[in-house]
Parts: structure tokens; sequence; C-alpha cells
């Protein structure tokens, strides 16, 4: 299955909340949620935190996350009435398009935690990763399940762990944006800020990161989660 990320930022003159509701209430529920490829669909909410990763801090409000059966599936999203004369044609009414970052991904459980729910007030932590230069893509992808993902999920008050690749399809034409997505879960904000802020988390989760990652490409954003369809796929 494709996990694919959008960040997206509020268009000019638009409040981050104004932002947030609009994507939540009427883009995703009239717009969105109508292309029928997509299995799942949620809007993260960022939250302000202390401690985001990333200079400078990005300006992205929200995160759809999209979950299609395939290549194939997402490509005929892309075609058909609802995402052409739909959701395409909603999306300056609310979001700097010029801004938005798409990331298709496989993802990897690395701590499952207890089934999804909706109404669950977890707060997650989303990262972008680019990988140190020199490093074969390969190479980090193993890393990132192996001794990195060893690392992070031993992270202290941690209640489920995420590590998604970027597809291959994202290098046909060169080099793409970030090499992986990971989101880390906690129980709230201040159970994220304290991990942020600990010892393990700014020295050893620290250094395993940079063994693999190019430093200047780190950046995350904490959110809440909106189910629009889901968690079971439709």
């Amino acid at each position: 299955m494709i996990h694919q990320f959008i960040l997206a930022a509020p268009k000019p003159g638009m409040t981050a909340q104004e932002f947030q509701d609009y994507w939540v209430n009427v883009h995703a529920v009239q717009y969105a949620s109508k292309i029928p490829q997509i299995r799942k669909y949620m809007v993260d909410t960022v939250v302000d935190i202390d401690g985001n990763l990333g200079e400078p801090k990005l300006p992205h409000q929200g995160i759809a996350e999209i979950f299609l059966a395939n290549a194939q599936e997402q490509l005929a999203s892309l075609q058909t009435e609802e995402f052409l004369h739909g959701a395409r044609l909603d999306e300056p009414h609310w979001a700097a398009f010029w801004q938005t970052i798409v990331l298709d991904t496989t993802a990897h459980e690395i701590v499952p935690g207890p089934p999804l729910t909706r109404g669950q007030d977890w707060v997650k932590l989303t990262v972008l990763h680019k990988r140190r230069p020199g490093l074969g893509l390969d190479d980090y992808r193993k890393l990132t399940l192996d001794g990195y993902a060893s690392v992070v999920k031993n992270t202290p008050g941690l209640r489920r762990y995420l590590h998604a690749h970027t597809v291959d399809g994202a290098y046909v034409f060169g080099e793409a944006a970030f090499d992986s997505v990971e989101q880390l879960w906690f129980d709230d904000v201040n159970a994220l800020e304290e991990t942020l802020r600990s010892a393990y988390f700014t020295e050893q989760v620290k250094s395993a990161r940079d063994e693999i990652v190019d430093q200047r490409y780190v950046f995350s954003l904490a959110a809440k989660e909106n189910w629009i369809i889901g968690p079971q796929a439709r």
C-alpha cells in the first residue's frame, strides 16, 4: 500500500486555525474523500511545540495522510472527476500550493502500539529525513530499519513508531527531496516535549540519526490526527 504524505501551508491572509478548519471540515469531507481510490485518509493538524527539529522551521500547518492500494490506483485517482474538478480546483481556496510537499512512501511499522481508533488524543511527531551525502539509498533504507530504529523504538514515552521509505519512482529523474518519513506517537504534547528535551533523545537518538542523515535536511512537525476515512480501509 502507498502511504502518501502531503504537507500544506495556509494561503496568504489565512490563519493557521482557519486553514486547519477548512481542510478538515470542508476540503477533506466535500472533496478529497470523494476520490474513490483513496482507501484511508486523515488530516494531521499541526500543534505548536518547543523542540521541533530543523531550521528554518517549516511553514506547513497540516499533513494529509492518504493510503492507496498501489501505484496503478494512485494514477487512476489523479484522473478522476473528483480529483480534477473537485479536490484540485478547491486547493487554491485555502492552501499555498507552491509550498506543498508530497511524498509517496512504503511504511514499516516498528512499534505497533494499540489498535488505531477514531478519537485517540495522542500527539505525533512527523520527521522528514534526507540521507547523508555518500550513503547509498539501499544502505540508508537498511540502516533506518536496523540500527537506527533499534535506538528510536526505546525512546521513553513512545507509544507507536513508523518509518516510511520514499518509493523508488521518486528517483527516476534524480534525487527525491526526502528519503524517508518517520512518525512517533506520544500521550500528549507535554509527553512529547519532555521526550524531545530528554538526554536519551538529544544524545542517543540524535547520535544514531546523525550517522545516516544529512543534518541540514531534518525537519519535524507535531500534530493531532483527524480521521476522515478510517482507520479501517473502505
